[in-house]
């Protein structure tokens, strides 16, 4: 069961590397980076208010949604930099080594999150291993800025 969300992930994640390239596209049109990632956010912000309308929208109530830390609701703001970064950055990088360079900072972060067991991840120490394959992310990226 699990290779159907590997397949699913792999899917998310060739969407995703198109998501820059249409932005762009909007960039162009309104001669404004911010400008259109508010307007990608907000149509994300709408997708995803559709698909809570649609599938469920759980339990959000005043109670459940006060239950979190505040900072919780920043994730949101990670999503915005992600699609301004991408308007920003991918136009002079490539498609290619703006993401393999996003991927290595995801693995960089997700390590040290792992390793101080952060957001109440189960702790799992930075080891030689761990280091080395992250080092041959990067080394990749820099093959890729070569080519």
């Amino acid at each position: 069961m699990i290779i159907v969300y590997m397949l699913a992930a792999v899917l998310v994640g060739g969407l995703l590397s198109i998501q820059p390239a249409m932005n762009v596209m909007l960039v162009r049109a309104i001669q404004s980076p911010f400008g259109a990632s508010a307007i990608s956010v907000f149509v994300a912000f709408l997708t995803a208010l559709l698909f809570a309308l649609l599938m469920g929208r759980g339990e959000m109530t005043r109670t459940t949604l006060t239950a979190v830390p505040w900072w919780v609701y920043l994730a949101g703001t990670v999503g915005a930099i992600f699609v301004a970064g991408g308007v920003v950055i991918a136009p002079v990088t490539g498609a290619l080594l703006f993401f393999v360079c996003v991927v290595a900072g995801q693995l960089l972060g997700a390590m040290l999150a792992d390793h101080i067991g952060a957001f109440g991840l189960e702790i799992r120490t930075i080891s030689p291993m761990r280091i080395l394959g992250l080092a041959l992310v990067l080394g990749g990226a820099l093959l890729v800025q070569r080519g």
